[in-house]
Parts: C-alpha cells; structure tokens; sequence
C-alpha cells in the first residue's frame, strides 16, 4: 500500500462481522479523497451481508483497492467449487506470503533494524519462524503475568517464574527436571503460599500447553520430563525494569542441576559473578552462594577467598567451612577463631572439628611440657593420644 497508493489515501479496516453493504454509498460520498478497503482475515467479512461478488464488482468500479488476508486453509476451503464464496476469490489475485524468511531477510535481521521487537526476535526467535516469535511473544509475557491471580493459575504462575529464574542464572537453553522446578517454587514464599491451591500437575499442564500452535512457556527438553522457559520470557525479563532478582537458593539449585553439564556450570558461575559480585560487601550470603559456586567448579582458591568474605561478614557457615580448611591446613590458631565463631552458634560440625582440633593442640603442647621433663604432663599428653589415637606431633606449632 505504502509503495502503490498515495500518502492521503484513507484506510478502512472494518471489523469482522460488520454489515459492508452501505459501503458503495459511503465512498461515493467521500468525493475525490481516495480511500482503500482491508479485510484482516477474510472469513470473518464473507455472507450475504459482507463482501460479496457483486460488493466487489462495485468497489472495483469505484476504483477502490480493497486489500484481504487469508490462511492457506481458508483459501483451499473456499476457492475450489461452484458456491458464491468460490466466485468471489476467483476474481481476487492472490499474493502468497511465506511466514519464512530468506536469508537475505535473516542477515538483515541480524544486522539490526533499530526495531527492539525485531532484535530480540533475531536473538531469541529459538528456532521458530521470525513471524511466530513476533505474534507469540507478546501473547506468552501477557498471559504468564495475568495468571499471577488467585482465580487463575498461580501455580502455574511461579513454576514459569521459577524457569525464567533458572535461565537468568545461565541456564538458559539448558533443560531443567520438573521435580527441581518444584523444588525451587518453595524459594519463593509469598507466592508459594498463594499458589499452594493449585495442584503441580495442573500448573505443569497449563505452563506447558501449545500457544497459537507454535510453543507453551515452558518447551520439552531431550531428556523426559525436562523443560526450558520459552526464550521470549526469559529476554522479557532480562529487559524489563524493576524484574526481582533471582532468589539467592536458586543458585544453589542451578548448580546442583547443571553439575553433570560442566560448560553450563561454568556458565552459571561467570553468570553469578557478574550478577551477585557486586553486591557482595556486607552480605554474608552472596559470599557463601558464590564460594559454593567455585568450589563445585573445582576452583578452591576462589571458593576460600569468597568463604572467608562471607565468615568475614557475619556468616555462621561460612565461619565453620573457612574453620576446616585453615584446620586441615595445620593453621589451628585462625582455625580456632572460625570455627569457635560457627560452634557458639550452635554449628554442630564445627562443634566437633573444634573439639578434636583443641585436644590435637593440648596434645602438642603437653608433649613440649613433657619434654621438658614434666611427667604429668607426659602423661596427659599419651592419656589424651590414646583417645585420639593420633600419633605424636601430628598437629604443627
């Protein structure tokens, strides 16, 4: 239209079901001022009352363009045979437009336009035609948001949020099992709670139901009873302002889940440090989250550095892990202010490494006494050993 009608042409897009009889009348009363006609989705405008052979014998007469769209399906139904609706669309000429882009239109896409729709469709289209994102996207975000209400689905709600959630952590083409979905629901308390009337299996069967036959939120990964969030939730969520961040636990529960995928734990942790990195200082759980992190990566350097910023801040845990690893290192006297921190706080692991540490650390120094001739003390020091049954100067100065 834009290329072939002049920039003052009027456009009527009339509604389906509207009565078009009157139109001939209409037009004839506008004068000179062109004006063209588009029916969006045909069927919707065809009968006695809408545009008809004879209605359209009328329009070209007026010279009045009058532009339609039909699915492949419409058109085969109503083309072929001898009834009115036959005759009408033999006097059309079809245009045929393929909901596929070539590759010209691809790298173009890819290039950028400037349009943000038709970027993130360039981006997180995941495998699905250009078209089918456009039209899906929007409708998925919509619905997903809408069903947060207590007399819709919002359980179904927060298994899609858990998802979105798994996949800003990384994950975000990496399938997760349904039982961890789950799992992670509980992370979220407020909405747990609200969502608690409505059975799992129902919200899976709503998060996972086909959308305008292209995709559900949540798409079936190769292994059973594994799923992904649909990419346009995830980049909705990475882009639009005042987005929760993601629950510290999910984390965690990321990288139990992708433990047996390292290139997408490694993800998760690189994720993690930009996201939780910067927000770190004065809170003893961000260090704690990302020193598991490192830790189930292999990268005990980076794990300690961040477990003692966690002890350092006021974590009970952490104080208890940096604890153990100062003691197995034979540094019992920082050992000891860590892991005397973590046992008063009532860490029953760190109760018992500090319990064998202290007797290890009497047990050396009644053998210095001893060897200074103090035989009580030799006698402690072998008493002590033999409840231990550790040998002697097992534990350094």
């Amino acid at each position: 239209m834009l290329t072939n009608l002049p920039g003052t042409t009027r456009l009527l897009a009339p509604a389906a079901g509207t009565d078009l009889r009157g139109l001939p009348a209409v037009l004839r009363g506008r004068g000179e001022n062109r004006c063209v006609i588009w029916l969006d989705e045909l069927e919707g405008h065809l009968g006695e009352h809408g545009l008809t052979p004879a209605l359209l014998a009328e329009l070209v007469r007026l010279g009045v363009p009058v532009i339609a769209t039909m699915n492949d399906e419409g058109y085969d139904a109503h083309r072929f045979g001898g009834q009115v609706r036959a005759r009408l669309l033999a006097g059309v000429e079809p245009v045929e437009l393929s909901s596929d882009w070539t590759e010209p239109e691809l790298l173009r896409l890819e290039v950028g336009c400037g349009d943000p729709r038709l970027e993130a469709a360039s981006t997180w289209r995941d495998g699905a035609r250009v078209t089918e994102y456009l039209a899906l996207a929007p409708e998925l975000w919509d619905e997903w948001w809408r069903a947060r209400r207590l007399n819709a689905h919002p359980h179904g709600h927060l298994l899609v949020r858990t998802a979105i959630d798994f996949a800003r952590c990384g994950t975000d083409d990496a399938p997760v099992p349904s039982a961890v979905l789950r799992t992670a629901c509980a992370l979220y308390e407020q909405e747990a709670a609200r969502a608690a009337r409505e059975p799992f299996a129902d919200a899976l069967m709503w998060a996972t139901a086909i959308r305008l036959g292209v995709a559900g939120m949540l798409i079936p990964g190769e292994a059973p009873d594994t799923w992904r969030v649909h990419s346009s939730l995830f980049s909705e969520a990475e882009t639009r302002p005042g987005t929760p961040p993601v629950p510290l636990g999910l984390w965690l529960l990321a990288m139990e889940a992708m433990r047996e995928a390292p290139p997408y734990l490694g993800v998760v942790l690189a994720t993690a440090q930009i996201e939780l990195a910067p927000l770190a200082d004065g809170n003893p759980e961000i260090g704690l989250v990302l020193g598991r992190l490192h830790e189930a990566t292999g990268e005990a350097e980076y794990a300690e550095k961040w477990f003692r910023h966690s002890a350092d801040a006021g974590g009970i845990e952490a104080a208890g892990i940096v604890g153990s690893i100062l003691a197995d290192r034979g540094e019992a006297v920082p050992a000891i202010i860590y892991l005397e921190r973590a046992a008063e706080a009532g860490d029953a692991e760190a109760r018992s490494d500090l319990a064998l540490l202290l007797a290890d650390r009497a047990v050396y120094w009644l053998d210095r006494l001893g060897e200074s001739g103090d035989e009580d003390a030799r006698g402690a020091a072998d008493m002590l050993r033999a409840l231990l049954k550790t040998p002697p100067d097992n534990v350094k100065a």
